[in-house]
C-alpha cells in the first residue's frame, strides 16, 4: 500500500508536476496580482488568497471528473472545416476575455500616465474581481489538468502535486503583486504577458499548437531587460 514512498519514478513524476504546475500558475497570479491591484489596499490580500483557493477548488474537481475532461476533447460541431470540441471552446472564450481584459486595462493605465495628476486611480469591486479571477482559474485550470493527465497515472499523485504547487503560488503571490504594484513598467509588461497568453489560448483553441517554451522564454527575457531598467533607473535617482 505504501509502495509510492519508495518508488523513484513516483517521486520524479511528483516534483516534475509540481513544477511544471508552478510554471503554468505563473500566468494566474500574474492576472490575479493585477485585479486585486484595483482593490482599495486592505482588501488586496483576501482576493488572492480567495483567487487561488478557486484556482484549487477548480483544478480539484476537473481533476476528480477525468472523464469529463477526457470527453471535452470530442468534436462539437465544425466552423469553416475545423472542428470544435468543449476544450477548444472553452480556451477560444478564455482567450478573447484576456484579450479583452489585457488590452482595456492597458489602455486604462496609459489614460491615467496621460492623464492630468488629480486622476484618481479606479477601483473595482470585491465582488466583481472575484468573478473575473474565477472565470479565468477555470481556463487555466483546464490547461493544468490536461497537463497532469498527461505526465502522472496516479490520480493522488495529482492531486498532491496541485495541492502543492497552489500552496507555492500562494506564498509567492503576495511579495509578487506588491512588486508589481509599485513598478508601473512592470505592470504593463504583465498586461503584455497576458495579451501573449491570450493569444496563445486563441491558437490553442484552434488547434494551432505554440511551444510553451518559447512564450516562457520570451516572458523570462523580458523581464530580466526590466529589471535591469528597473535597477538602472534606481541608480540614476540615487545619483541625482
Amino acid at each position: 500500500m505504501l509502495d509510492w514512498v519508495t518508488n523513484p519514478e513516483i517521486w520524479i513524476g511528483f516534483l516534475t508536476l509540481v513544477a511544471l504546475e508552478i510554471v503554468l500558475g505563473i500566468d494566474n497570479i500574474i492576472f490575479i496580482s493585477i485585479i486585486a491591484g484595483k482593490l482599495p489596499p486592505e482588501q488586496r490580500d483576501r482576493a488572492r488568497v480567495l483567487g487561488l483557493a478557486a484556482a484549487l477548488i477548480s483544478r480539484l474537481v476537473l481533476l476528480l471528473a477525468l472523464s469529463w475532461v477526457i470527453r471535452l476533447t470530442e468534436p462539437l460541431f465544425t466552423v469553416l472545416g475545423q472542428e470544435i470540441s468543449g476544450r477548444d471552446l472553452i480556451l477560444i472564450l478564455g482567450g478573447l476575455f484576456l484579450l479583452a481584459k489585457s488590452v482595456l486595462e492597458i489602455g486604462h493605465s496609459m489614460e491615467l500616465k496621460d492623464g492630468e495628476g488629480g486622476t484618481k486611480r479606479k477601483v473595482t469591486s470585491f465582488a466583481s474581481a472575484i468573478i473575473q479571477i474565477m472565470i479565468l482559474d477555470i481556463v487555466f485550470s483546464l490547461d493544468s489538468v490536461i497537463t497532469a493527465v498527461g505526465m502522472v497515472d496516479e490520480l493522488g499523485v495529482m492531486i498532491a502535486a496541485v495541492i502543492v504547487s497552489v500552496i507555492v503560488m500562494l506564498f509567492a503571490s503576495g511579495p509578487i503583486s506588491r512588486f508589481v504594484d509599485r513598478h508601473p513598467s512592470i505592470k504593463m509588461l504583465a498586461l503584455s504577458f497576458l495579451v501573449l497568453i491570450g493569444v496563445v489560448l486563441l491558437a490553442e483553441g484552434f488547434e494551432q499548437h505554440i511551444s510553451k517554451g518559447y512564450i516562457y522564454f520570451a516572458m523570462a527575457f523580458s523581464l530580466v531587460v526590466e529589471m535591469l531598467n528597473i535597477r538602472m533607473r534606481s541608480r540614476h535617482r540615487a545619483k541625482q
